[in-house]
């Protein structure tokens, strides 16, 4: 029997890997500038493609805002969150009432009934009912009983607090709707911009799909005004090795990698976090099993690992495409750009060389449809890049 092991990898959602490689810049501009403005002059994005670790990057920064005596509200954003203003509000202000609510704005006095008795002492709390008060009270618009509550809650922190920050992921979700006449994503710069101006030190950050910083330059011509943008990158090389070897450099490690496994996981993860992590524990949880099992030299099938990743990650995504649009994305799979970027001439030269006849219109019907789905996004007029990292190369197994 082999003694206890507990897997250190985790590739679930949005979860702290044992080891964070490769954002030790992105941490020291937030704890050195972002959090050290007088006034606030730039909000935070943090963009990227899912499995590079904005999630994991955003829940890194907390601790240290907390630390520097900021207090930190902030949740993700649901597709709901952007039907209305009013739902972005009722967001709002349950997540500020959450992080102020221990805060005591007043006390009194109570008395009870009798000659005798002394009277008690009753603290108020700064509540999400005190909170909610306060908008309703406030008259005006969506964003005027915003800037009400937050010019309060302020007043009642400053003697505890050097900031306040409003963190939210998937912010990509957010967005107005012109059709409805609600403008929730407009609703949110506005009411950040007014309190930053009067130097009241409310720091925005945002996290999301690269799409993100469009959909806020569309809501508000001088949005990236209000923004310092960090781009998360896949790992370097020796990022990732790190990123893998660190975790299992303990005692009891009842398995340790060789080079070439090391650089096979390397490659196949592409240097995205979230695959490094699904890769190792996948490694690992099969050589335990077997080591248990009492085989000395564990027998790992890396092909078996990367068919559940596909599975596991790709395929319900994969599912979201027609017949027309599978075959077209084995198109853009083909392109030597496929992972970067690649326009409508890319593709319509690679149908070429292959006799493949499409009209303009109807790639670029398809494209449109992808977007939707989820499946790509436009960086700019005409041009495009896979919003899944990696997908090219699932693409490619998916057709043998």
């Amino acid at each position: 029997m082999i003694a206890p092991f507990k897997n250190p990898f985790r590739p679930g959602a949005g979860q702290l890997p044992p080891y964070l490689a490769g954002r030790q810049v992105e941490i020291d501009y937030f704890e050195k500038s972002s959090i050290t403005q007088e006034p606030i002059l730039a909000n935070l994005i943090i963009s990227g493609l899912r499995g590079v670790g904005k999630t994991v990057l955003l829940d890194t920064l907390r601790p240290i805002a907390v630390k520097s005596g900021w207090i930190w509200a902030g949740a993700d954003l649901s597709e709901a969150v952007s039907v209305s203003e009013k739902n972005l509000s009722t967001r709002i202000l349950t997540d500020l009432a959450s992080a102020v609510s221990h805060i005591v704005i007043s006390e009194s006095e109570r008395k009870e009934i009798g000659f005798k008795s002394s009277p008690e002492k009753v603290q108020h709390f700064l509540s999400y009912e005190l909170l909610h008060y306060i908008y309703d009270d406030t008259p005006g618009l969506e964003a005027d009983k915003l800037k009400s509550v937050l010019k309060y809650t302020w007043q009642k922190c400053k003697s505890n607090a050097n900031g306040i920050v409003l963190a939210y992921d998937e912010a990509q979700n957010l967005k107005d709707k012109s059709e409805d006449k609600q403008y929730p994503l407009s609703l949110l710069l506005e009411i950040i911009q007014f309190i930053q101006r009067t130097e009241m030190p409310y720091l925005l950050i945002l996290t999301g799909l690269p799409t993100l910083l469009g959909n806020l330059i569309e809501a508000r011509t001088y949005a990236e005004r209000m923004f310092h943008q960090m781009i998360l990158s896949r790992l370097s090389p020796e990022e990732s090795r790190q990123a893998i070897v660190v975790p299992i450099q303990i005692d009891n490690c009842p398995v340790h990698l060789t080079d070439d496994s090391i650089s096979r996981i390397i490659d196949h993860s592409g240097g995205y976090p979230y695959f490094i992590q699904y890769l190792c524990k996948e490694i690992y949880d099969s050589a335990i099993q077997q080591l248990s099992m009492g085989r000395p030299e564990p027998n790992i099938s890396f092909e078996a690992i990367v068919r559940k990743l596909d599975s596991d990650f790709y395929q319900g995504r994969w599912n979201k495409a027609t017949e027309k649009q599978r075959n077209l994305l084995n198109v853009i799979a083909s392109l030597e750009n496929a992972e970067q970027e690649f326009s409508l001439k890319d593709i319509e030269a690679a149908m070429k060389l292959t006799g493949t006849s499409v009209s303009t219109s109807a790639i670029n019907t398809m494209l449109k449809s992808l977007n939707e789905a989820g499946l790509i996004y436009k960086t700019r007029h005409g041009v495009y890049s896979f919003a899944v990292p990696m997908f090219s190369y699932f693409v490619k197994r998916e057709s043998k």
